[in-house]
């Protein structure tokens, strides 16, 4: 049984069968029917106990035969098991019509059912963190034994033009060896991090303090919303921008400055995803900042504080722990983007530090490994796992960092 065969029972099949179990169940549960006894469950649950009764098993066998055609094997044929599954959910909504009674504990099972879900769900993602953390470590390994993982950290030269060649067979001898040092990668995505957040970070947050302390209710409701717009847009259209608007605009500022610039700069999309991502830092902010709470502000004004004392003295430490939230969200979201890099900062690895040069990121390499013709055990395909492990640990440990800082500043207001 396929997906699209699972979804086709539970909408055409097992969603119309708890429907009709849950309304003959509820409509059991009434203490008229049973000489005016009271039931211990309001009838609602009755109603979902029915509803769980006939839904749940077919799921379970449709998600277990899914699993076992995963694995390559074929149970049944598919219409013995849309047979058995529409057997089994008849037999449930049979069992729970049947079982209804004012001496069932319906809230008992059905809230041990939620709670069970909640749990396999919290473990699912877990599990699923395990699995995504295994096959990036699985690949990095088998790429870290043919490559020095210190001349992968402090290598200065990126050029994996030649690796094909060995996992092709072909011979070898007088060609460059490739050369994998990730440097100039991490350098280039620092570098347009560094310039995003120089931008959203100091926007982000006075519009976040502006909305929060000083924008009427009409204001807010109209100011807010248009600003979160600017997360909805496709990063490809904030692509076009950079490469089309920003960067010549950047090109012509620097030659009226007498300073050379590329178009295949890293200051254009650095400037572009800055404005991309303010929105992930004004609206947490001012989400945390609206939850202090208003006895401090009323505190700060009783003493003869003023609204910019109060905001920079009471506020903006009581926010803390969510700013840096604020700001770390945004970090990740600058640091894992690829289109708008890719469409005004070019594809070269270049280690420097000035924003008018071309640069490349880790993300927009390991895109361009993985969508290569080469093998997928070459070296050059296998280096994209190496350079996601690395910035796997490095986001682990700026995540450790943050999570220092928010428990040192975090305070507790009654």
């Amino acid at each position: 049984m396929n997906f699209s065969q699972i979804a086709q029972l539970l909408v055409l099949g097992m969603a119309p069968l708890g429907a009709g179990s849950y309304a003959l169940c509820r409509a059991k549960a009434r203490p008229e029917r049973f000489g005016g006894a009271k039931f211990h469950s309001p009838s609602w649950y009755y109603g979902w106990y029915g509803f769980l009764w006939a839904f749940l098993p077919p799921l379970l066998l449709a998600v277990a035969s899914w699993i076992l055609r995963l694995a390559g094997l074929r149970p049944a044929p598919d219409w013995v098991l849309m047979a058995l599954a529409m057997g089994l959910g008849l037999a449930g909504l049979v069992y729970a019509h049947r079982s209804v009674n004012p001496e069932l504990r319906a809230r008992n099972s059905v809230e041990g059912v939620i709670h069970w879900t909640l749990r396999m769900s919290s473990v699912l993602s877990i599990l699923i963190t395990v699995g995504i953390v295994s096959s990036v470590l699985f690949e990095a390994l088998q790429f870290f034994s043919q490559v020095s993982l210190w001349e992968f950290l402090t290598g200065t030269s990126w050029s994996p033009g030649t690796a094909f060649l060995g996992a092709a067979g072909r011979e070898t001898e007088g060609v460059a060896k490739p050369l994998f040092g990730s440097v100039p990668l991490f350098a280039g995505t620092f570098l347009i991090t560094a310039i995003s957040l120089l931008v959203a970070v100091p926007i982000g947050l006075f519009a976040a303090i502006f909305l929060s302390e000083y924008a009427s209710l009409p204001m807010r409701r109209i100011f807010k919303p248009a600003l979160e717009i600017l997360a909805g847009i496709p990063s490809v259209v904030y692509g076009f921008f950079a490469a089309i608007t920003v960067s010549p605009w950047v090109v012509n500022t620097a030659q009226a400055l007498g300073v050379r610039a590329d178009y295949t700069n890293a200051l254009s999309p650095g400037l572009v995803m800055g404005v991309m991502i303010i929105p992930f830092v004004s609206s947490l902010s001012d989400d945390v900042l609206n939850a202090v709470p208003m006895s401090m502000r009323e505190g700060s004004y009783a003493l003869g504080a003023t609204t910019s004392e109060t905001i920079r003295r009471v506020l903006l430490p009581a926010a803390l722990p969510g700013i840096v939230a604020a700001v770390l969200l945004a970090f990740s979201r600058a640091v894992g983007e690829t289109m708008i890099v890719v469409m005004a900062a070019g594809l070269r690895p270049n280690l420097t530090w000035n924003p008018l040069e071309g640069v490349t990121t880790v993300t927009v390499r390991i895109v361009d490994a993985l969508v290569g013709d080469q093998a997928f055990d070459s070296l050059e395909t296998l280096s994209a796992f190496g350079l996601g492990l690395v910035l796997l640990v490095f986001t682990l440990i700026l995540n450790v960092i943050s999570a220092y800082i928010i428990r040192r500043f975090r305070q507790k207001y009654e």
